[in-house]
């Protein structure tokens, strides 16, 4: 027989794009036209409906970027549409959509006129039902229209103005479209479901099979009996043609997909927070109109966030939603806040999104999410698992480490290990996206790719139009009937994501274990690009631990008159909480996106700097004297931690004296030389007497590199731009400073066309150099980093993750090891050989690379932490970092890891000097410095109950005994929704207020003290 397969796929093509696709709506009349622009930014639909309406035309260019037309549709159906069995009038709205990247261009909102939503109009889903207008056979409706500009502009990564509106431009960026009433044919519809079906899975069978020649044949005869004159009325025998093929059941072994709606919805992107809103809006109408018609359609829906936006913002719709919740049909998963950035929200913060996101649930539909649901955030830290399931959870699910760039993750589903101990149920789906089609394709690749074959057979796959929203359409929901249990197919069952993880935990019991931390190996530059909002972040996690330890401790011991502003505080975490979500913290998202997150946390900082004087006042009383309001968990010049007091002397003067041009600091704790260059040459600890900088070399060395990624800009930092390096040595001034007790070296050097002026401070009674680098950062596409070599062989490096510290090679043995060219940290990361350690801190970076030489010279090992400060990405925004930018960090020699703990706190919490008439003593104590208290705050509930949060942070056993300094009734461990719950290693003493502790290491407990 002769091979004419091609021949058939060629024709199959053009006879769905010239004959089946235009026969879908037999007929069409154009509804009448008015419009009303709106002048700035978004209004409400009541404000937009008073608003005189003029008319407008068909084809007409419209949408300056970002801005709002609101269309008004009307017109009559014409007599007898729709009467047909198989047919329905719908209204066709084409806002003037591209076919490619729905969610990255305009979309619009069809409202009624009583003020209700009826659904989404959007590229790939502009039909409107006749029966959702209520209004009989006559069309009266508006739809919002929002012209948000095609930022992804072909993922070219190409420099652009529409990411900021004051450089946006007014052009219009659409042409309005085919607007009218259809009659829609409901066997050509479903004719065109079969065929992509069929289709699809063809293409993905071997040739050699059987199968794939019926599937062909089968649509050969659709064709064959068809005429392509008379769609509509022969696409019956069309559908009859492929019904045998159709009906065949699956493989006894086909692999088990359960599918999940989903809409992976950005809180914010390539579009503002604002926008966010909306695309919401629009996502969850159309998800709750496809309910209507499909009952055992479910959709799986994370961040508490959009929803609290939906309750706030469209109160009607949050109904709706709400019914669907009880119905089971609209589900909510994940149980965070926002699916959050992993590797920099500080441990506090990571609980808080699990904190809020549940609680959330759980008031407003009195769900409890039992997975955590984060599919797009750009790698995951080795402390997740202690963290979600101490939030009560059990499950994970993530997908973005498919996008490794060298290696691939061995398992799909595994049980994943943390820092701690702490085993978490985990699948990573292998269909390998987390805004799957179902199309033939996706399905068989899911199958194919599946790594635990003969162990599980079943795997999840979350389906819908998602990033810039949309969510499952009436054409997914047709290819999971169709697939349900189609032989050549994996078997395709819609349900929830807890279903599937129930399913998969008893068919899969002897896991394998994933350990450590999901590296992406993408995305490294995440770690330090948009420096502002980085530091925004991290100041603002400092500032709320402040306020919540002095709010309570004043709630505690001050006045009656103190109440503890719990709101506030909620609203302030909430609002810290989605700046962390994964396009906002890692600075990958637009300039207005950026501009926001600093507004926001200038006021952030306002507003607990209110609360923590208030608190001050309450606590301390008017006077005179000087108290130190210590933060930190650890004694702070003389000062208990966790309390405010009289700052006793901080120590010996520092001694500065010139030499060589350069400068020797000494405060007979360490001595730092800072040669004629302004470079660290030598930097000792008096305790072990040892250089920590390697022989021959500077530490303090900016260096400045090519940055210029193959994609993904402000995302990627490419392995490649170590080959181009410039040494920033030569120093245009250096000259030394006093303050108090402290010596000040200032250094002003020059970073391609950037000034810069570093202060270099060592203060009386310190074990570490502070270094403050000040850039008015005026570069394109380079990387400014700040390196220390030291000498010190060290095997790996230890770099400060939520609630303990993650060790990392520093050697490149295997691919996995290489591929961590660039790596996260918090407050600090550290580098030893046994006996002997330095600390480096910082105040607001992330991105750090740790390198590893021998020596010719000595044989000795070189180990070189460099930090990332600086980046100067074009895409998304052109402008990012641009400005005054100024960076801390410390380095401490002579340091193990605790020290390295105590640094980290020290350089972030700065000492807050206030007067009052009395001191206060800590609300808790704790006599073994390695158990960390994180968080001192009062219950969730109002209880007046006190909330405490610790934890081990060496990484090995350790054992104390916490006590509480005010009178207690009680004492429980809890969850991180303070809910009683059995800990180990925690055991209440005899006296009350007493606790026991034996942690095991990174252990984190909560503990609740009732009053």
């Amino acid at each position: 027989m002769h091979d004419d397969r091609r021949i058939t796929e060629v024709r199959l093509d053009r006879f769905v794009r010239e004959r089946i696709i235009p026969a879908v709506y037999t007929r069409t009349v154009p509804l009448n036209l008015s419009s009303w622009d709106a002048p700035g930014e978004p209004v409400s639909v009541m404000e937009a409906l008073r608003n005189n309406f003029e008319p407008q035309e068909h084809g007409a260019a419209w949408g300056k970027p970002w801005g709002t037309k609101w269309l008004r549709l009307q017109g009559d159906v014409p007599e007898a549409w729709g009467t047909g069995p198989d047919t329905a009038v719908e209204i066709v709205v084409d806002l003037g959509f591209i076919n490619e990247a729905p969610g990255f261009q305009c979309e619009g909102i069809a409202w009624r006129p009583d003020g209700t939503i009826i659904k989404a109009i959007s590229p790939r889903n502009q039909y409107i039902p006749l029966k959702l207008l209520g209004s009989g056979m006559s069309v009266d409706f508006y739809v919002e229209a929002a012209a948000n500009p095609d930022m992804a502009q072909g993922w070219t990564f190409a420099a652009t103005p529409y990411g900021d509106k004051a450089t946006a431009g007014t052009a219009p960026q659409y042409r309005l479209g085919r607007i009218a009433i259809a009659e829609l044919n409901q066997t050509v519809w479903e004719l065109q479901q079969d065929i992509w079906t069929l289709a699809g899975l063809m293409h993905e069978l071997p040739p050699e099979q059987p199968r794939r020649h019926e599937i062909l044949r089968a649509l050969e005869r659709m064709m064959d009996r068809m005429d392509p004159d008379d769609v509509p009325g022969t696409a019956a025998a069309g559908r009859a043609a492929l019904a045998e093929v159709l009906s065949r059941p699956a493989y006894a072994s086909a692999h088990q997909l359960v599918a999940t709606g989903h809409a992976h919805i950005d809180s914010a992107w390539l579009w503002p927070v604002r926008e966010t809103i909306r695309k919401c809006a629009r996502t969850f109408s159309n998800v709750v109109a496809l309910m209507d018609e499909d009952p055992g359609f479910v959709f799986s829906c994370s961040s508490a966030q959009q929803l609290a936006w939906m309750k706030e913002f469209y109160p009607e719709l949050f109904g709706r939603i709400r019914e669907k919740v009880k119905a089971g049909q609209f589900v909510p998963v994940g149980g965070m806040w926002v699916e959050s950035d992993t590797n920099m929200p500080g441990g506090e913060a990571m609980a808080r999104q699990f904190i809020e996101g549940k609680n959330f649930f759980l008031d407003e539909f009195g769900v409890e999410c039992r997975e955590a649901w984060l599919p797009d955030s750009f790698g995951y830290s080795a402390a997740l698992p202690q963290i979600v399931k101490s939030a009560g959870s059990r499950w994970f699910l993530t997908q973005k480490i498919s996008w490794n760039q060298v290696n691939r993750m061995p398992h799909h589903t595994f049980n994943w290990e943390g820092i701690d101990g702490t085993r978490l149920f985990t699948h990573f789906p292998p269909v390998d996206t987390y805004n799957a089609e179902l199309n033939g394709r996706e399905l068989a690749h899911a199958e194919r790719n599946f790594r635990d074959h003969g162990r599980g057979n079943t795997s999840l796959v979350p389906f819908g139009y998602g990033d810039g929203g949309g969510g499952p359409t009436r054409e997914m929901l047709a290819a999971a009937s169709r697939t349900a249990d189609l032989e050549g197919s994996p078997r395709v069952r819609v349900g929830s994501a807890e279903s599937f993880f129930t399913r998969a935990e008893e068919e899969y019991s002897s896991l394998p274990v994933w350990v450590g931390e999901m590296y992406l190996e993408l995305h490294r530059g995440t770690y330090t690009s948009q420096a502002q909002t980085k530091r925004g972040n991290r100041r603002s996690e400092h500032l709320l631990r402040e306020a919540e330890l002095w709010c309570a401790t004043a709630a505690v011991r001050g006045t009656d008159s103190f109440e503890y502003p719990a709101a506030e505080l909620k609203r302030l975490w909430r609002l810290v909480l989605l700046q962390q979500f994964h396009d906002i913290l890692p600075g990958s998202s637009i300039a207005w996106v950026h501009q926001d997150a600093e507004r926001n946390y200038a006021a952030i900082s306002a507003s607990l700097e209110s609360l923590i004087g208030q608190a001050a006042a309450a606590l301390l009383g008017k006077g005179s004297r000087t108290f130190l309001l210590n933060a930190a968990p650890h004694a702070r010049n003389g000062v208990p931690a966790l309390a405010a007091a009289e700052p006793s002397p901080a120590g010996q003067p520092v001694q500065a004296t010139a030499a060589d041009g350069g400068y020797v600091l000494d405060n007979g704790i360490i001595r730092a030389v800072l040669d004629a260059d302004g470079l660290l040459a030598s930097l000792t600890d008096y305790a072990t007497g040892r250089e920590a900088i390697a022989p021959g070399a500077r530490g303090n060395l900016l260096e400045l590199h090519r940055d210029t990624p193959n994609q993904w800009d402000a995302w990627d930092i490419d392995e490649f731009y170590r080959r181009n390096v410039t040494a920033l040595t030569a120093v245009q001034a250096i000259r030394l400073e006093h303050a108090g007790p402290s010596a000040v070296v200032v250094v002003d050097r020059v970073a391609g066309s950037s000034p810069v002026t570093q202060r270099i401070t060592l203060d009386a009674g310190s074990g570490s150099l502070t270094i403050t680098t000040a850039v008015e950062w005026q570069e394109s596409e380079k990387l400014l980093k700040l390196g220390f070599p030291l000498d010190v062989r060290a095997d790996s490096s230890a770099s400060e993750t939520q609630f303990g510290h993650v060790f990392r090679p520093t050697h490149v043995n295997t691919s996995w090891e290489a591929a961590k060219f660039e790596i996260c940290a918090h407050r600090w990361i550290h580098v030893a050989e046994p006996g002997y350690g330095v600390a480096i801190s910082n105040a607001a970076t992330y991105g750090h690379d740790v390198t590893r030489s021998v020596r010719d010279s000595d044989g000795g090992t070189t180990t070189s932490v460099r930090l990332s400060l600086l980046r100067a990405p074009k895409f998304p925004d052109p402008t990012a970092d641009r400005g005054h930018q100024e960076l801390t960090v410390t380095i401490r020699p002579g340091a193990g890891i605790a020290e390295a703990v105590e640094e980290g706190y020290r350089t972030n919490l700065v000492p807050r000097l206030v007067t009052g008439a009395r001191g206060a003593e800590p609300l808790f104590s704790v006599d073994n410095p390695a158990l960390v208290i994180e968080a001192v705050k009062l219950a969730e509930d109002g209880s007046g109950d006190v909330v405490v949060r610790l934890y081990e942070s060496l990484g090995q056993r350790s054992a104390g005994v916490l006590t509480a300094n005010f009178p207690v009734k009680d004492v429980q461990a809890t969850d991180l929704l303070e809910r009683a719950t059995d800990a180990p290693g925690v055991k209440p003493a005899s006296a009350h207020g007493a606790v026991e502790l034996s942690l095991r290491p990174f252990q984190l407990v909560t503990l609740r003290f009732a009053q």
